[in-house]
């Protein structure tokens, strides 16, 4: 089931760069869920994960910097 995120407060991630290009937006207050968007295109449906998934994406992204 797809929530209704029409009302969704989206915050960029800490992981982003900081600028217009690269820059991922996550929204909170969905239990068990995390919406996921690209900011340039906002309009584009985003991404559903599941909680469990998001931490597996976060730990993955974490461990990739920390080889840079």
């Amino acid at each position: 089931m797809t929530p209704d995120l029409s009302t969704a407060t989206w915050r960029k991630s800490s992981y982003s760069e900081g600028g217009d290009n690269d820059c991922v937006e996550v929204a909170d207050g969905y239990p068990h869920l995390v919406p996921v968007r690209d900011s340039k295109t906002p309009a584009s449906p985003p991404v559903i994960l599941s909680a469990a998934s998001w931490v597996g994406f976060v730990d993955g992204i974490k461990r990739g910097l920390a080889r840079a």
